[in-house]
């Protein structure tokens, strides 16, 4: 059986996720995080509840955490969704200690996530529709991204963002 500290992970990292409650990697962890830290491109289905979401967040850090000056986008269909993946975020990186993360979704005040934006976060989390109105006022620089995650595309599609989404990777690298 895999552990985490048999992914080669930074000692914060670990230290994160030992203190997140994580005891041992998922199959979805087990098989994505180890692909992902190579670089490569990951599509990952499994069922709720088998973490999907620290699948993806872990890597991210881990490499953010290498790469001072590089930054990730991850987008889902709804704000209930980004605030879990926040959540998550924040548990992983000690609520930002170092790598900073922003939460852009409607129905909450774009001043707030404006000021979010001021102290350059290296995640950015949302929703399609909030990001490209973010993009629109040109209070997101996308240049540095070269890490993009689309949770429950097939959802965001089925929703009707497949423009919105199309319209955001223009911002991208």
């Amino acid at each position: 059986m895999i552990k985490f500290t048999d992914l080669e992970l930074d000692s914060n990292v670990l230290s994160a996720i030992a203190d997140a409650g994580y005891q041992t990697p998922t199959p979805i962890q087990a098989r994505a995080i180890p692909e992902a830290l190579k670089g490569l491109d990951i599509l990952g289905i499994a069922q709720t509840g088998t973490g999907k979401t620290a699948a993806f967040c872990i890597p991210i850090i881990e490499m953010l955490s290498k790469d001072e000056k590089s930054m990730a986008l991850i987008m889902m269909p709804t704000r209930e969704l980004a605030r879990q993946v926040i959540d998550v975020i924040n548990q992983l990186t000690n609520n930002g200690d170092k790598i900073k993360s922003a939460c852009l979704i409607g129905g909450e005040a774009m001043r707030i996530q404006t000021k979010q934006l001021s102290n350059h976060p290296r995640i950015i989390v949302g929703t399609p529709g909030r990001i490209n109105d973010h993009l629109e006022n040109n209070k997101i620089n996308l240049k540095s991204c070269i890490y993009l995650v689309l949770d429950e595309t097939d959802r965001m599609l089925d929703m009707g963002f497949g423009k919105q989404i199309d319209q955001i990777f223009k911002y991208l690298p």
